[in-house]
């Protein structure tokens, strides 16, 4: 089967085993699949977001391509697939750690960032809730390299696959514990640490797929107990798509 194919097939059914996983093990008893700002994110952002920037994303590289000639140079193409992705995993994983930090460091790019921290019920799909602003930087300077680098087709599908999947795993409101593994890779427990309310700005554990970043450069935080609460402390925040997409241009913070 075609990775295109495969792709979106792997992704609906990680969302179905997420929710399933969800009622057997929650992390945090008692929230509702259709959660308040459920179909906000499922409609708006993770369907007609992610359509229209994947569309954008493909023209803003095409069009440096077409000017700078870069995938010419064929830069990686002699590697194999697999050493490919490898190679823009991490690279990619370690700029999202450092811009993410940024982003609740810097109050001109926590305005578009905000928005993915207002989700009270954090669970598979909280992940998509991105404002378009904040997609469009990230992704295009995930998939742009892969592109002019001359990185192989595949490279691009399994990199979204693998950030669609482990985005919902992450937000997941699953009561795991991955002990020492959490030391390399990302989990709901930390994560969700991430999300919590009660975490003194500018927060902690930033890291994405790979926890990694966190333990080396301080920010990591696991504490025994769960969070109180998720969301944000600004109460006037929007509830409708455009609203939040707005939001982030108001005058004041």
């Amino acid at each position: 089967m075609r990775l295109a194919v495969l792709s979106p097939i792997l992704i609906v059914a990680a969302a179905v085993a997420f929710i399933g996983l969800e009622r057997l093990m929650p992390y945090d008893r008692g929230q509702r699949v259709f959660r308040k700002g459920f179909w906000v994110d499922l409609i708006f952002y993770g369907l007609l977001q992610s359509y229209v920037l994947g569309i954008a994303i493909d023209r803003i590289v095409r069009f440096v391509d077409s000017v700078t000639r870069l995938s010419s140079l064929h830069v990686v193409s002699g590697l194999p697939i697999w050493a490919q992705v490898l190679f823009f995993f991490v690279t990619h994983d370690f700029y999202i750690y450092c811009f993410h930090r940024c982003q609740h460091r810097f109050a001109i790019l926590w305005r578009i960032h905000e928005a993915h921290h207002a989700v009270d019920d954090v669970d598979w799909l909280a992940g998509v809730r991105s404002h378009p602003l904040e997609i469009l930087i990230n992704q295009t300077i995930e998939f742009a390299p892969i592109a002019l680098l001359g990185g192989a087709p595949e490279v691009a599908i399994i990199k979204a696959t693998l950030d669609a999947v482990w985005g919902m795993y992450i937000h997941s409101n699953l009561g795991v514990r991955t002990g020492r593994l959490q030391l390399v890779i990302n989990g709901p427990e930390m994560h969700r640490w991430h999300h919590a309310a009660d975490l003194a700005p500018p927060g902690k554990n930033f890291s994405t797929k790979l926890a990694v970043w966190d333990h080396l450069f301080g920010t990591a935080y696991l504490p025994a107990h769960k969070p109180a609460s998720y969301g944000l402390s600004d109460r006037a925040f929007p509830q409708s798509y455009l609203g939040q997409v707005l939001y982030a241009f108001r005058r004041s913070l």
